[in-house]
């Protein structure tokens, strides 16, 4: 028995919006294309065809919409997510990066690009799925990057995303980043982290971060500031005098950061917001 991918969209927009989904237009348009194996346009495409699937797709994608029902993350049930120019692996165990950390790093492949040196080395701190580590070994090729990661879990994901992008200038670690590196102490041109920054006590609303993204990679002690402390004191050691520190956090905690670093006694220190206005990234200058 046939039936047209646009009744299919129909019915799974109605369930996934019931069940608070927040682009349920999307979400089912993707889900539709991950078992057909088409990106979103073709969908659509063969939406406005009114194109037909057979029982055994139908009934693939319809046991898709009920796993995204219950909040599980849709890049788990596909287990890719976009982040730049890069497709990443992603699944339990790794945060799934976030589209506004895709501008975070922007401010360190900035700073590498206008670095004077020949390759300008890089270093993220705690790179979960390897997201933004291998964003910029891919994008600014002449530099040299290096990556730690605490979560074994977190690091086999980085470590598969790695291999996967053929980046011959990036060097992955399972470690503690408060212990990074030391081989590379005041030889950085730049340090990036996307630490844990969630309170204790301040409980994400979304349940796809919740439930399912892993409680190392969003808590950060009472303020949420711990991590970031460590980042601050790993990165003086780290970066050589005019090098870049960049640090996302919660929108609420720029004030707070550039405080923590001026007394660290970084210099320049900057709040950037993201596109939606937020304020989003810290900057300073060794």
């Amino acid at each position: 028995m046939l039936t047209t991918i646009r009744d299919l969209r129909a019915s799974a927009v109605s369930e996934l919006a019931d069940a608070g989904v927040p682009d349920p237009e999307v979400d089912a348009e993707l889900l539709i294309g991950h078992v057909l194996g088409l990106g979103r346009g073709a969908v659509q495409a063969k939406i406005a065809m009114d194109a037909e699937v057979g029982e055994e797709e139908a009934a693939a994608f319809q046991a898709l919409v009920v796993r995204r029902a219950t909040r599980e993350p849709l890049q788990h049930i596909t287990g890719r997510a976009p982040f730049r120019s890069l497709e990443l692996a992603v699944g339990p165990g790794v945060f799934v990066p976030r589209p506004e950390t895709e501008q975070v790093a922007q401010f360190a492949i900035d700073a590498l690009l206008a670095s004077a040196e020949p390759e300008p080395v890089a270093v993220d701190l705690g790179t979960g799925s390897g997201a933004i580590a291998i964003a910029l070994a891919t994008e600014v090729a002449h530099a040299r990057v290096f990556a730690i990661e605490l979560s074994p879990d977190a690091h086999a994901w980085a470590a598969r995303n790695a291999a996967a992008s053929g980046a011959t200038n990036l060097e992955l670690v399972l470690g503690d980043l408060a212990d990074a590196f030391p081989e590379l102490d005041g030889r950085a041109a730049v340090v990036i982290s996307n630490p844990p920054y969630v309170p204790t006590d301040a409980i994400p609303r979304d349940p796809e971060v919740r439930l399912f993204d892993p409680a190392a990679a969003l808590y950060g002690g009472d303020d949420g500031l711990d991590v970031v402390r460590t980042v601050s004191r790993t990165a003086l050691r780290l970066l050589h005098p005019g090098g870049t520190v960049v640090i996302e956090h919660g929108e609420l905690q720029g004030e707070a950061i550039r405080g923590l670093l001026t007394e660290d006694r970084w210099r320049a220190v900057a709040t950037h917001p993201d596109l939606l206005g937020r304020p989003r990234a810290t900057t300073a200058l060794r």
